[in-house]
């Protein structure tokens, strides 16, 4: 089929059941370290976040200017790096900035750093590849206007291309890198999975995520509201174990939906899939088939837990 333009026609594969509010997006990140204070430092230095609270081995982080924690560090003394054919678990997950000339400010940052990074050309976004202390995946990236976004055959047409670098960079113009932005949010997260049709079932059927893009080769990308992905999955670590209670890890990503009703959907949802959900206050937690953790929540609560 001929490629479309965004919007010419229906997108991507509905659930069969219970679909997701589409105003759902990705919260903050908990990850588990080795030493927090090695952490804190990179996040601080190479990234650009600031620190929003610290209590002993705990740590948030959040944008300059924003109170909003994105990412949350705990210590685990002893956890062990993620291996280079990764884990099971998190793949990475994905700083969102709020424009093209945000992320040409972080590249020539990095540059100054002398820090690599991987790059790529998403033709929905522009992403930088890093690495943390533990060998947790981190990607950076702005999205290009989804007016530009391309589909073929209802997909959305995503690949990995060699990112022109110097053309970010002088976007950025004479904006200097003073850290991560106002308006820097997580943008997706992106995991290692043993099965991509158990992973379907859980995320796609049960969940309610669309699916957005199934033909790239050992993954699969899904959404709310037609973003090109909340959610990546793949199978390129097949064969590995699953991060465990001694590794370094994700601890749960979060998924933030409007209100109260929205997020008792996603839970009867899981349930009525056979899928264990437990319930608290801060939100109703479910583990996928290789225990990657997911806390589901509305935003009303993701605010007064602040």
């Amino acid at each position: 089929m001929e490629e479309e333009t965004a919007g010419a026609t229906a997108r991507g594969i509905r659930p069969p059941g219970f679909r997701l509010h589409q105003e759902a997006r990705v919260g903050r990140v908990r990850l588990q370290v080795a030493d927090v204070e090695r952490s804190l430092a990179y996040y601080e230095r190479v990234l650009g976040f600031r620190a929003l609270e610290r209590s002993g081995s705990r740590a948030s982080l959040g944008s300059e200017g924003g109170g909003v924690p994105l990412i949350e560090l705990h210590e685990k003394p002893g956890a062990a790096p993620v291996p280079r054919r990764g884990r099971l678990g998190l793949f990475h997950y994905a700083i969102l900035l709020p424009d093209r000339a945000a992320l040409g400010a972080f590249v020539r940052h990095l540059t100054e750093l002398g820090q690599r990074a991987g790059a790529s050309d998403h033709l929905v976004s522009e992403a930088l590849y890093l690495q943390d202390p533990d060998g947790l995946g981190i990607e950076v990236y702005a999205d290009r206007p989804r007016a530009a976004w391309r589909h073929r055959d209802r997909q959305i047409l995503m690949t990995t291309e060699p990112l022109d670098l110097a053309s970010l960079a002088r976007a950025a113009g004479s904006v200097a890198w003073t850290g991560m932005p106002p308006g820097t949010t997580i943008g997706h997260v992106h995991l290692h999975v043993g099965d991509l049709e158990r992973a379907a079932a859980f995320y796609h059927e049960a969940l309610g995520l669309d699916k957005t893009v199934w033909d790239y080769p050992g993954a699969l990308f899904l959404s709310a509201g037609g973003y090109h992905h909340h959610l990546g999955l793949n199978t390129w670590a097949a064969g590995a174990s699953p991060a465990g209670e001694n590794d370094a890890r994700l601890l749960d990503w979060e998924l933030v939906v409007p209100a109260p009703e929205a997020a008792r959907g996603a839970v009867e949802s899981l349930r009525a899939a056979g899928h264990a959900v437990e319930e608290g206050p801060r939100g109703a937690l479910a583990r996928d088939p290789w225990g990657t953790t997911l806390r589901i929540r509305a935003a009303e609560a993701a605010a007064s837990s602040r």
